[in-house]
């Protein structure tokens, strides 16, 4: 009979939702039909794609099942949209973004988006700098906010423009200063985060013929300010992430400004979806 959409539909919410019961319920069928259509994707494909075993993960076959089935969904909603008889833009988009854009910018964005396209639904997909090409190459989201890609995708805008800033505590000696030399953060101790910016602190460093070292690195902003505020340490963050600042912590510029361009865009590999599209015309 071959692979069926609601077969790789069930897959994909099994693998998002980690839990066949929450994926019944998003998909609004029993949990009998999702496992029933993952039994059969599995005859079909000739082995397990989950292991079902104190939890629900995917197995080796699993994974490269799950890269083609998101393609295969994408393009199948892409082509719903594009045929659709009245015209209209409706449906659901993915937005992928890291976590100071999805704090700084989406904000903005939203309010936009929900006014010029009402029957639009952008749901928002947190990550890391690098995984919003992997995401959208694979099919996870169908337009992401990428930061600093090089060169930028054909058709992609530019949205927004910050700048890296140091983060101190209020009652540091630095606080006080107009703009903080890279240098002299080193002293303090670097917390850095993994999550993206560590790559453009490294180049900083570079750029002004510094050695790069850290005192930590740590993936979450909000362990990163704790950090900060506990005394181990200083940082250096997208100047979006003030929002999301404690009370005791302050953002100050760096002496050598650093800028980060962030770009919304849709996949570089292959037609873009075109909810995808309207997001970029609309921002």
């Amino acid at each position: 009979m071959g692979v069926t959409l609601p077969q790789l539909r069930a897959l994909v919410t099994v693998a998002d939702r980690a839990s066949f019961t929450d994926a019944a319920a998003q998909l609004g069928v029993s949990q009998s039909a999702v496992s029933h259509a993952v039994s059969g994707l599995e005859k079909e494909v000739g082995g397990r794609v989950l292991q079902r075993d104190g939890g629900v993960t995917l197995t080796v076959l699993g994974h490269r099942v799950l890269e083609h089935a998101r393609a295969a969904l994408a393009s199948v909603s892409a082509l719903e949209s594009a045929v659709r008889q009245d015209g209209t833009l409706a449906g659901t988009v993915r937005l992928g973004a890291v976590a100071t854009v999805c704090q700084g910018l989406l904000p903005e964005l939203m309010p936009l988006w929900a006014a010029k396209l009402p029957n639009v639904d952008v749901q928002i997909y947190e990550g890391d700098d690098d995984e919003m090409p992997e995401w959208l190459e694979a099919g996870v989201v169908e337009a992401a906010i990428l930061v600093e890609p090089s060169p930028d995708p054909a058709g992609s805008k530019l949205v927004a423009t910050d700048e890296f800033a140091a983060v101190v505590r209020c009652d540091h000696p630095l606080a006080g200063l107009d703009g903080i030399p890279l240098a002299e953060l080193a002293v303090d101790g670097l917390i850095v985060s993994t999550g993206g910016c560590e790559g453009h602190v490294k180049k900083m460093h570079d750029d002004e013929g510094l050695d790069y070292a850290f005192s930590h690195r740590v993936r979450e902003m909000s362990t990163l300010f704790r950090m900060v505020e506990q005394g181990m340490g200083v940082a250096i963050v997208p100047s979006l992430g003030r929002g999301m600042l404690p009370d005791d912590l302050v953002m100050k510029p760096l002496a050598a400004p650093r800028p980060r361009r962030l770009v919304l865009s849709g996949p570089p590999s292959r037609p873009w979806h075109p909810l995808a599209q309207a997001l970029v015309d609309a921002a």
